[in-house]
Parts: C-alpha cells; sequence; structure tokens
C-alpha cells in the first residue's frame, strides 16, 4: 500500500468535514469499544504469542486500560468540544472572548511493540475525539497483535477516515514524507529525533513518548519487603519491556542487602522458585533484544537471577549490586528484567547523579519521610513521579502522562490526549456598539486618547486591597461608557 493515495483520501474526508460532528465522534469511540469486547479472546491470544503475556496481564496492563479509556472520553467529550469562555479586559466587557478546540486534520500515529494494543490504541482515542482523521502505524514488531488490529479496524471504524497501514523501516520511511496536520510516536529517543526531524520538513507538530533510565530511590523509613514488592512487580511486568519501568535503584550502602533479599523473596513470591515454568512471566520480545541484554550480563555476577534461555528468549528476573555509575548497565535504558543498585551515602548524592543524567520519564520514590520525598520533587526534573509505588501513575486518566527533555515531549492520557490532537483556537466575537469608545483607538492618534486608552487598559500587580481598586475601575468605566454614547449630547448641552 502507498502511503500517498492513503493520506490524500484521509485529507479528503476531513475536508469534507465528516470527523466534526459529536455524533461521528461518538460513533466511532463505540465502534472501538465494541472492537475490543467482541475480540477479547483474540487479543489476548495475540499478546501472547508476542510477549507470552498472560491473560491477566493482557486485561490489566493492555485491554482494560485501553477500555477504560474509551470510556472515559465517551462520558466528557460533550463537555471538552464546547468552548471555554475567558477572563476579559473593561475595554473587552461587551466582547464574546472564548477558546474553541478544533482538529489538526490528519495525525499519523506510530505504535510501539511493547504493548502493542495499549500504545497503538491510546492516542487513537485522542485523535477519534478530537475529530481527525487518523492513520495508525503499528509496530512490526509484534507481528501478531499488529496484525490483527490491521485486520479489525477496517471492520468497525469508518474507513473514509481512519486507516491503518503495516510494514517496517521503509513503509514508516515512506510515511514520513507525506505531510501529516500532527504526528504521535511511541518508541526510542534516537528513533524520536528521526521523527522529529521529518516532521520538521512540514513543520507537523509532534508528541513524542520516548523512554530512558527511570530510577528508583529507597531509604530507611520503608517497610523493604512491601517495597521489594512494588520494586519487582514495576520491573518484571512485561518482563522488564516498559517505558517507565524501574531501570536502577539507588539506596544506601547498609540497607542494600535486606533490599536484595527483599527482592529475592518478592520474585519467588510471584513466580515461584523456576521462573521459566510460570505462566505469568513474559518473554522478551525477539532474539535481537534477547542478545542486547545478554550481552549486559557479560562479566556481571548477579546476587540473584541471570539465568536465560535464548530459543525461549527468557531472562529471568537479575539484580545486580555494588554497580558503579560508569558500568556498562548504566549506560542506556535497560529496557528488560535486568535491575542495577548502586549504592549512594546520602540524598543529595542519589540526586546529584539524577541530575547529572537525562531527564528520565518516570522517577520512583520510595520513602515515608515528607521532606525528602519533596526534596525530589523541587530539585530534580522527570516526566513524572509516583511515590511509594511504580508504574501506577499512568493509570489515571486525570494525570498526564508524557515526558521531558530526552524522554519525551507533549503528554497524553484522559482530557491531555483530546489536547493533544487539538488547535486550541483564540476567539474574539467584536460587539458593533459602542463604536465611540473605539474611536479612541483610531487615528489621528492624540495624547488624550492615549491617557484614556491607558487607564482603561493598564494592568497592575494584584493586592490585598484589589476590592476597591476593582470597582473604582467598574465605576470609572461606566462614566466612560456615559459619557463617550452621549458625547454629542453632553456637547451640544454646554456649548
Amino acid at each position: 500500500m502507498s502511503a500517498a493515495p492513503v493520506v490524500a483520501g484521509l485529507r479528503k474526508s476531513f475536508q469534507q468535514g465528516i470527523t466534526k460532528p459529536y455524533e461521528w465522534r461518538r460513533s466511532q469511540l463505540l465502534a472501538l469499544l465494541k472492537l475490543i469486547d467482541e475480540n477479547y479472546s483474540d487479543i489476548t491470544a495475540a499478546l501472547k504469542d508476542d510477549l507470552n503475556k498472560s491473560e491477566f496481564e493482557s486485561r490489566l496492563m493492555e485491554v482494560d486500560t485501553t477500555r477504560n479509556e474509551i470510556v472515559y472520553h465517551l462520558n466528557n467529550l460533550s463537555e471538552w468540544m464546547k468552548p471555554t469562555h475567558v477572563k476579559k479586559t473593561l475595554i473587552n466587557s461587551l466582547d464574546t472572548c472564548m477558546i474553541k478546540p478544533e482538529p489538526y486534520g490528519v495525525a499519523l500515529v506510530l505504535g510501539a511493540w511493547n504493548y502493542p494494543l495499549y500504545i497503538a490504541i491510546t492516542p487513537v482515542i485522542g485523535a477519534i475525539s478530537a475529530g481527525n482523521c487518523v492513520l495508525l502505524k503499528p509496530s512490526e514488531i509484534s507481528e501478531c497483535t499488529s496484525n490483527l488490529l490491521s485486520k479489525l479496524i477496517p471492520n468497525y471504524l469508518d474507513d473514509r477516515c481512519i486507516k491503518v497501514m503495516m510494514g517496517g523501516i521503509p513503509e514508516t520511511t515512506e510515511l514520513l514524507k507525506e505531510c501529516f496536520d500532527y504526528i504521535f510516536y511511541t518508541g526510542s529517543t534516537s528513533v524520536g529525533k528521526i521523527i522529529m526531524s521529518a516532521a520538521a520538513t512540514h513543520l507537523t507538530p509532534v508528541t513524542l513518548e520516548l523512554g530512558g533510565k527511570s530510577p528508583v530511590y529507597v531509604d530507611k523509613t520503608c517497610d523493604i519487603p512491601t517495597v521489594a514488592n512494588r520494586i519487582m512487580w514495576g520491573k518484571c511486568a512485561n518482563s522488564g519491556q516498559t517505558c517507565i519501568a524501574p531501570d536502577f535503584v539507588i539506596c544506601s550502602p547498609d540497607l542494600q542487602q535486606s533490599l536484595v533479599e527483599a527482592l529475592k523473596n518478592s520474585v519467588t513470591k510471584f513466580f515461584g522458585t523456576d521462573v521459566s515454568k510460570s505462566e505469568h512471566y513474559c518473554r522478551i520480545i525477539n532474539n535481537q533484544h534477547f542478545l542486547r541484554l545478554k550481552k549486559l550480563l557479560e562479566g556481571q555476577k548477579p546476587a540473584f537471577g541471570g539465568d536465560m534461555n535464548e530459543a525461549d528468549k527468557f531472562i529471568a528476573p537479575t539484580v545486580l549490586t555494588d554497580i558503579k555509575p560508569t558500568d556498562q548497565v548504566m549506560e542506556s535504558e535497560i529496557f528488560g528484567p535486568i535491575l542495577p543498585i548502586l549504592p549512594m551515602e546520602n540524598v543529595q548524592a542519589a540526586i546529584d547523579y539524577i541530575n547529572s543524567r537525562p531527564k528520565p520519564l518516570a522517577l520512583y520514590i520510595f520513602s515515608n519521610d515528607s521532606k525528602v520525598v519533596n526534596k525530589f520533587l523541587s530539585e530534580t526534573s522527570s516526566g513524572g513521579v509516583c511515590v511509594n509505588d511504580t508504574l501506577m501513575h499512568i493509570a489515571l486518566e486525570t494525570l498526564p502522562f508524557g515526558g521531558v527533555g530526552k524522554s519525551g515531549m507533549g503528554a497524553y492520557h484522559g482530557k491531555f490526549s483530546f489536547d493533544t490532537f487539538s488547535h486550541m483556537k483564540s476567539i474574539m466575537w467584536k460587539s458593533q456598539a459602542l463604536e465611540s469608545i473605539n474611536d479612541l483607538r483610531y487615528p489621528p492618534y492624540t495624547e488624550k486618547n492615549m491617557a484614556w486608552l491607558r487607564r482603561l487598559s493598564k494592568k497592575s500587580v494584584k493586592s490585598k486591597s484589589w476590592l476597591p481598586f476593582s470597582l473604582l475601575g467598574l465605576v470609572l468605566f461606566s462614566a466612560v461608557l456615559l459619557v463617550m454614547t452621549n458625547k454629542d449630547h453632553i456637547m451640544t448641552k454646554f456649548q
């Protein structure tokens, strides 16, 4: 399938106004909900084939999260579409001033392989809600799920306005030559730079959901077994192939051993003594990524774990201790079930180290000391923060999800998805009355008119005694209106 005619067809549909009415948007969201509900078994089977995801994990982290996002949009869309009226100045008091969300046009969504349903469909939900036409390009690496989506979407959604295009790097390269009105990409930082460069050719706005090394800080005030459960759940979900998975742990040297023992107990609790036999543990997506992770473990002596099977693409949850910042495993995002622990003496050392690296997509702080938590919140920068847990902040629709710096730009989920795919158009609807007031800004310019305009438009810093000044301003404006609207009558009277 060639990209050019597909994009041209989508643009024609958008220009015909098909996607703008509320009824169309709602119907497509309902159809998407129906697609998921009627094909649940096929979806979970495809996720099992791609990543060995258990039905529980597929339901929790792919199907239900996607479904809940659709329902949230359905429940709020009519309100989001309404114009927002803004505060006005005295000069604009009789005008209508508002912000109206409007769709960009044709949006390109480039999905990722690690959560091939959720990451592909969630941006599409936002694009549809905002009234755009959509071209979805799922990842070719998660072949089974992507093929299923390419088959199902044309059967459920409006094929004039929503298309799926399959393929790998050559097809994506061809797609990026086309002029889109918005591009949404989830994936690596290196590819994100390519996407942004291509978008710059057409000055196309982008959202880049990238990644990075998301740090975990643990102090002595915590219940260590609870901390271990939450860290290992976040690390082992999807076998560590999550953009916000805990990438490494920072703790004090005297806490390291007890934390390692608790982490090991959590793995046994979750998956038994032989993780490879657990039906709840995913596999690495392909041989290329398996070999990449295997290389990270060369020369390392794991505190526990380290077992692997290339034929099965299995790597056990693995913890590395006494890691140094210069070690190979600390160079880039791990994206697998390997967890290094860096001993550091104090909070400030941890903050300084985090700040010396690119800004992460997520930061995890385990502490019951509010001063420690607030110090991290005020002195570090990251896409998001979750205190005393991992991953969970991504599931709340009322929180924006996105990166900062090299971990990405832009945000989505819930209304933030609607806003991402909407242009916020400023509208001022002027009254044609009171033209005598407008006379003040027309040539010929005079000092007198300037003085009046400054009185009417000048802003002052707010103070606690704002009320008298506001009342004075209202009285002054009313007096000006009275004078200007009766100018001729008043002048005649005094002649």
